[in-house]
């Protein structure tokens, strides 16, 4: 997974316009390449970063359902409609965080 800041996308895009018109010409210089791969590194190891955050999170909203479903289970008549709610909020988390991750995980 790739995270590009704006900064880095603009100067990439820029790079490799500016690449492809040299390799049109046969005469590509190696910096723009050493240049995009230092962003492409630069950006990968932000994306690991944020791929890292984004498991905690699943983990976490996991470990929420996880009790909100042992509450639900152990709570009195009086409070069991309270606890359904709950347990249905750490549910849609629980989906939330797992679209986020398949999402990053794809691109």
């Amino acid at each position: 997974m790739h995270s590009y800041t704006k900064a880095e996308s603009r100067e990439r895009a820029k790079l490799f316009r500016k690449g492809f018109r040299q390799a049109l010409a046969d005469c590509v210089d190696p910096d723009i390449r050493r240049r995009i791969e230092s962003i492409d590194q630069s950006a990968a190891a932000r994306g690991a970063q944020e791929l890292a955050a984004l498991h905690q999170v699943q983990a976490d909203a996991r470990q929420d359902l996880a009790a909100a479903k042992a509450i639900e289970r152990t709570a009195p008549r009086a409070e069991r409609a309270a606890a359904r709610e709950a347990r249905k909020q750490a549910e849609q988390r629980v989906r939330l965080a797992e679209r986020a991750v398949h999402k990053a995980e794809r691109d």
